[in-house]
């Protein structure tokens, strides 16, 4: 029997970020073949993410970065099965480092940061490992990026929720940013203004709006102004430059940013949500 000693144990462990008894386990199976002991642990997390491929991953956390020039924010979407491992020290490590990596290169999509390297792997065997490890479905299941003159991130405290704003101006003072990242959390809006409003929103809208007032007894002859005045009520609720702002609802998110500089306006938005 190979004599596995607390070095090659520890060595084992950074190269794949397992467990110490899990590395242990795979250094005796190997007879201290540190390769081999490597390709187990490869293996066991295949092995665990196949037999769990059809479990749902509705937990876990969602993280959101800014460049150290706040030119360009990034959020990914780290998934597990339960809270509890979503609460894991390694799991939010993990999509820390993820988050971190995104920062770093700048992917185009998914696909490019689950194929970037992570301690020496794709971050897709990264993902595997911990699967492994954790003995849960881990999937990396979002990401996104946003360019502007300045970004916010913004993370809410139960890390299920993330957010970023773009504004069209540099050098805005934090908290503002911060403030109106903290609204597209909160109030989820389907777009920045009314203009950008999918066409095919608009329409959904104005026949449920018809429906309703027909509904209600309303002559058909005034179906489509009812409908047009419940339009402008949903732009107002669901666009964030029109919305009422949280921390002072009397004004609007526009009004708001025209306080601090007339000309001050979100440019972009992304959020994403586990709940």
């Amino acid at each position: 029997m190979a004599n596995i000693t607390a070095a090659d144990v520890n060595k084992l462990r950074k190269h794949t970020g397992a467990g110490m008894m899990d590395c242990k386990k795979a250094l005796t199976q190997a007879e201290g073949d540190f390769d081999k002991a490597v390709e187990i642990i490869r293996e066991k997390g295949q092995a665990v993410a196949q037999k769990r491929s059809d479990r749902e991953a509705s937990e876990g956390v969602v993280f959101a970065k800014t460049t150290d020039d706040a030119k360009k924010g990034f959020i990914i979407s780290l998934n597990c099965e339960t809270d509890f491992v979503a609460k894991n020290d390694d799991f939010i490590k993990l999509a820390d480092q993820i988050v971190d990596l995104a920062v770093e290169k700048q992917p185009k999509d998914l696909d490019e940061l689950m194929n970037l390297q992570l301690n020496g792997k794709s971050v897709a065997e990264n993902i595997k490992y911990q699967t492994g490890i954790i003995g849960e479905k881990l999937e990396l299941s979002y990401y996104d990026y946003l360019e502007a003159p300045q970004v916010t991130a913004y993370i809410h405290a139960d890390n299920k929720l993330a957010a970023l704003i773009g504004l069209n101006k540099e050098g805005v003072e934090t908290q503002v940013g911060r403030d109106v990242a903290m609204q597209v959390a909160a109030m989820d809006p389907v777009a920045t203004d009314k203009d950008q409003v999918p066409q095919d929103v608009v329409e959904k809208e104005l026949e449920i709006g018809r429906k309703q007032a027909k509904a209600d007894g309303k002559p058909d002859n005034l179906l489509d102004k009812i409908a047009q005045g419940k339009l402008g009520k949903f732009m107002k609720e669901n666009t964030l430059l029109n919305q009422e702002f949280i921390k002072e609802s009397k004004k609007s998110v526009s009004q708001y940013l025209q306080e601090q500089d007339k000309e001050l306006t979100v440019t972009d938005f992304k959020r994403y949500s586990l709940k």
